[in-house]
């Protein structure tokens, strides 16, 4: 039943996904509204919002367009329900804004696999991770995946080496050029800086616990059977799989090097995590089984509402 509702793209499916999205960002700012509501908080948590859910329907774009799935929509409702487990994940607004601009960077690398417009896509993938990074330092590891997937498609040409370095210190400049015009400053536009903590006492709740030991225990799981399918693919098709991959690792080292671990830093992990699932979900032969596997990524998030 629940995996019928899904296996197929229709519009219900995104309603279903806007409220799931909708509950775990209230939950979120009812920890956070501590004083009066203004017209430009509520205008403010509308914007945020608007990205949180603009980057699910990224998501779909990433997946539809380049064939990561058998054309359902398990992904988005996987990226709203690991929302709905973590809702602190929403709760920082230079995560959301960074996490929204990595995934138009990945958007970029995976359609490398056309090899057209290669150049421009290099630099467009270098562009938006390195805003990204702008409002999130570590999201600047992302930039990794650029080279790997050089790597990947065995590229030789001095130039596409260089191209994604030219991307970031474009944003580089021109940050430091936009400083300088409105607070006479060099780097006062930077307030992204490299600190790292491995204090991982902020986890040290029910509710983290079980929802980290959740994307844990069947993100690893769906991995192993995910890795496996990767050669069965398609030639064309290996590298864009295998850029999905490295990019749920990097965001594992986002997870462990957060300065701050308050549930934020998880948000990178979702996109990766929920398209590496969503495979995982498709090969299940068994039916009882696969509806056990939703089942249990669905209730999970639900019940900790109320823990």
């Amino acid at each position: 039943m629940i995996t019928s509702i899904f296996s197929k793209s229709r519009p219900i499916n995104f309603i279903i996904v806007f409220f799931i999205v909708l509950i775990a960002f209230i939950t979120a700012r009812i920890e956070l509204i501590k004083g009066s509501i203004t017209m430009v908080f509520v205008f403010k948590q509308l914007v945020l919002f608007g990205v949180c859910y603009a980057s699910i329907l990224l998501l779909n774009f990433i997946v539809s367009k380049n064939n990561l799935s058998n054309k359902n929509n398990y992904e988005i409702l996987l990226f709203s329900l690991f929302l709905l487990a973590i809702t602190s994940s929403t709760s920082h607004v230079n995560v959301i804004f960074s996490n929204f601009f990595v995934m138009l960077g990945l958007r970029r690398i995976i359609s490398l696999r056309s090899q057209i417009n290669v150049k421009k896509k290099l630099f467009d993938a270098a562009f938006w991770i390195a805003i990204a990074a702008l409002f999130y330092f570590w999201a600047i590891l992302f930039f990794v995946i650029i080279l790997i997937s050089l790597l990947l498609y065995s590229e030789t040409k001095i130039n596409h080496w260089i191209i994604p370095f030219t991307g970031v210190i474009t944003v580089f400049l021109i940050t430091i050029g936009t400083s300088i015009i409105l607070n006479d400053n060099f780097f006062e536009l930077f307030k992204s800086f490299p600190e790292v903590s491995y204090d991982l006492s902020s986890y040290n709740s029910t509710q983290y616990l079980v929802a980290i030991t959740l994307l844990l225990s069947f993100g690893i799981w769906s991995s192993l059977f995910y890795i496996k399918s990767i050669k069965q693919k398609k030639k064309a098709f290996r590298a864009s799989f295998n850029t999905i991959l490295f990019a749920g690792v990097i965001a594992l080292v986002i997870i462990i090097l957060a300065p701050k671990k308050d549930g934020s830093e998880f948000l990178f992990a979702f996109a990766p995590l929920s398209i590496i699932i969503t495979n995982y979900i498709e090969i299940i032969e068994e039916k009882w089984f696969k509806e056990v596997f939703l089942s249990v990524l669905i209730l999970v998030p639900f019940i900790l509402l109320f823990l």
